[in-house]
């Protein structure tokens, strides 16, 4: 299976980043947006993301002008008609990824294989509104898409494998290292990282340590790059207790409903960076946070780390994705120093 033709529904920042990567691939590719106005953001977005690369050195002029060249723009599905694969990039709704998948199925040529950017939403269930079900898959890159290296391929209930491998290949052939990922909430990475970030919430809640202590602990005794709080501020409050939610919905445990700091900062309108304010306060420019206590910044981090450790073999043993694709998501999803299973091997609590 070859795919020369490639499609892209929705063009935020996410949805532009895919554009280019598959243009830069050498790829003819369509984007299309619900309006105009989007149409045009997403050929900025296009033009800002090329011209940094430019001036950075990445690529020359000439290159960024050949990329441009092949990108095809518009607001109608019908576009898509001889795409050999459509990539969705709308918003984590499952309702409106429904409704562009029907009217996908129903616009693109029978053999086109048609794949969800989804950061922890059911293939399966999107797939169900399309008469190709076996043709339906998960494609989830990373955000920037031009530079993370990660692609979590997912495979939904009925999706035929031929088609789930040749994605996977496809995604290597951009200069992506895929996984192949069942198709369970929150998929590799997302359900791993969110249930660590919601606990370290859950430790601030109940008084065990302050914000600066747990952040602290993680950067300096795990070597992660951020702080738990950090990095939620960082990702979204709001789009953190998004993917709680679909998770909690599949294992029905209360400790993956999102913990109350989270549920109340975003009720007080503080959904971390994008809105100025977080579990930290964005006003002024933001310092790494420390502290002094070196006995309780060990406390947490061994906390953190037991329950990190135990949700990632339990990932494993549900089926989730080997160990070896567990530990390339987290590593080059997160910029984490190394894998949860590479990390047991010498670790103490």
């Amino acid at each position: 299976m070859t795919f020369e033709r490639i499609g892209v529904v929705g063009l935020g920042i996410m949805g532009a980043g895919i554009v280019e990567v598959f243009a830069k691939a050498g790829l003819q590719v369509v984007g299309v947006a619900e309006s105009e106005p989007a149409v045009e953001q997403g050929k900025k977005n296009l033009a800002t993301s090329l011209s940094r690369a430019v001036s950075r050195e990445k690529i020359t002029q000439e290159q960024a002008d050949e990329v441009s060249a092949r990108v095809t723009w518009g607001t109608d599905f019908e576009l898509f008609a001889e795409c050999d694969l459509v990539v969705e990039a709308a918003p984590e709704i499952m309702s409106l990824k429904q409704q562009i998948f029907s009217e996908l199925d129903r616009v693109v040529k029978p053999e086109g294989v048609l794949a969800s950017n989804t950061s922890s939403l059911s293939i399966s269930a999107i797939a169900e509104v399309t008469e190709r079900p076996e043709q339906v898959v998960g494609m989830h890159f990373f955000n920037p898409a031009p530079v993370q290296k990660f692609v979590e391929v997912i495979a939904a209930d009925k999706s035929h494998a031929d088609i789930v491998e040749a994605v996977a290949e496809l995604a290597k052939s951009l200069g992506k290292s895929p996984a192949v990922v069942a198709d369970k909430p929150g998929f590799i990475v997302n359900k791993l990282l969110l249930t660590y970030l919601n606990h370290a919430v859950r430790l601030l809640d109940e008084g065990v340590a302050s914000r600066e202590v747990i952040d602290s602990a993680m950067r300096e005794l795990a070597h992660f790059p951020m702080g738990p709080l950090e990095l939620l501020d960082l990702i979204g409050l709001d789009t953190s207790v998004e993917v709680l939610h679909t998770i909690e919905a599949d294992t029905r445990d209360p400790l993956d409903a999102p913990a109350a700091s989270l549920l109340s900062l975003i009720a007080s309108g503080n959904k971390g960076r994008k809105t100025g304010s977080g579990f930290y306060d964005y006003a002024e420019k933001h310092e790494a946070p420390t502290s002094d206590d070196q006995e309780l910044k060990i406390q947490v981090h061994a906390t953190l780390m037991k329950a990190y450790l135990h949700t990632a073999r339990v990932m494993n043993e549900s089926g989730y994705a080997s160990q070896a694709d567990i530990d390339m998501g987290m590593k080059l999803g997160c910029g984490l120093p190394e894998g949860p299973f590479e990390t047991m091997d010498h670790f103490v609590a």
